[in-house]
């Protein structure tokens, strides 16, 4: 079976520094990678200069960007199933980039122990637009009516996308499993609806062949919520790119990355007016220490530049040894970019890295 492809995105800004690779067609910051390189052995990932995802999973990037030009700044968007974070990190560059710091990215997971990841994602990252919340789709529905412009919905599927990369995935696999997926996602498209306003988007994906839980799930929502699905198109198939009825296709084995399906449509049923301004369900809270990750930070503290070799050995959580640095609260950073904060009391600097990021491989 062939190997799978390797991709990252880098962050536009935190400097776009990273591996060096090609450019993923469909992804302006996205870069294919000859070889896997040990991406916990580099401080940059961990400082959020880049994200690593499959190159397949950008697609949805470039559908959504497609129609980011309907919009303008206070836009406000849900990325409704967002963990591990690489869909998130993408649509907040693509926001950033066309509205500044106008607009608002909410990024959900309902399972708690997945949102746990996704906020520590959305953390390094550093984009102060996106807010982290586990809630069922419902709540967004039910407390959030008519409010947000674009959903993204990249829904749990019976994964036949990911057969490659995980065999296991396979060997749970059935017609039931494909039926029960199918049900599943009307539900969660049926129960956030109410939540995109009427003229709003929904761009739906999955990981998936599967027509009925693909173009068939659109076609469901098109006609029995109130929608007008837009018409794919055929931009990328030199790269194996295929098109549906209502999508695109990639497929493993004839696109560098995994599989993806992908495609949108606009609401047209009537929506609720807004609710009150700020009622996310389930926020969570991004770790103070994190701050200090976010793009618009400003050092309050003196920034010490680690050696790669002493930022590994901060990442891991040991005790270094800075004795040029300032006494007192510092920001520990690779080449430029802060990791988090340490305190130098002389003999040695205290590692404030919290425990949950630690590097648990020797170093």
């Amino acid at each position: 079976m062939e190997t799978p492809g390797v991709a990252v995105r880098l962050n536009p800004f935190k400097g776009c520094e990273g591996p060096v690779g090609t450019r993923v067609p469909w992804s302006p910051h996205g870069r294919f990678l000859e070889q896997r390189p040990n991406f916990t052995l580099d401080p940059l990932l961990h400082a959020g200069c880049y994200y690593v995802q499959d190159s397949s999973a950008m697609y949805v990037g470039h559908i959504f960007r497609r129609h980011l030009g309907e919009f303008g700044r206070g836009i406000r968007v849900l990325d409704l199933c967002a963990a591990p974070g690489g869909k998130t990190t993408d649509l907040a560059a693509s926001l950033r980039e066309a509205f500044g710091g106008d607009f608002l990215l909410v990024s959900n997971e309902v399972m708690k122990a997945r949102a746990a990841v996704l906020r520590d994602n959305v953390a390094r990252w550093g984009d102060p637009c996106v807010k982290v919340t586990s809630a069922d789709p419902a709540a967004f529905g039910s407390l959030m009516p008519g409010y947000f412009d674009i959903i993204v919905a990249d829904v749990p599927c019976s994964g036949e996308g990911m057969f490659r990369k995980d065999p296991g995935a396979e060997a749970q696999w059935s017609p039931a499993v494909v039926e029960l997926c199918t049900s599943r996602q009307r539900r969660i498209l049926a129960d956030v609806w109410p939540a995109l306003r009427s003229g709003g988007i929904l761009v739906y994906s999955t990981c998936t062949y599967e027509d009925c839980e693909n173009d068939g799930n659109l076609e469901w929502a098109a006609e029995t919520l109130g929608g007008e699905i837009f018409a794919p198109e055929d931009e990328f198939p030199q790269w194996g790119v295929r098109l549906t009825r209502h999508g695109n296709l990639l497929k493993a084995g004839e696109v560098p990355g995994e599989g993806q399906w992908a495609g949108a449509l606009r609401k047209t049923a009537d929506a609720p007016a807004p609710g009150r301004e700020g009622l996310l369900p389930g926020m969570l809270k991004i770790d103070e220490a994190d701050r200090i990750l976010s793009i618009d930070y400003v050092p309050e503290y003196p920034v010490v530049d680690l050696s790669l070799q002493d930022a590994l050995k901060y990442l891991h959580r040991d005790v270094l040894r800075l004795p040029d640095a300032p006494a007192g609260l510092i920001i520990a950073a690779f080449s430029g970019h802060p990791l988090g904060f340490a305190k130098n009391i002389g003999s040695r600097c205290n590692n404030l890295l919290p425990k949950g990021r630690r590097i648990l491989m020797d170093v």
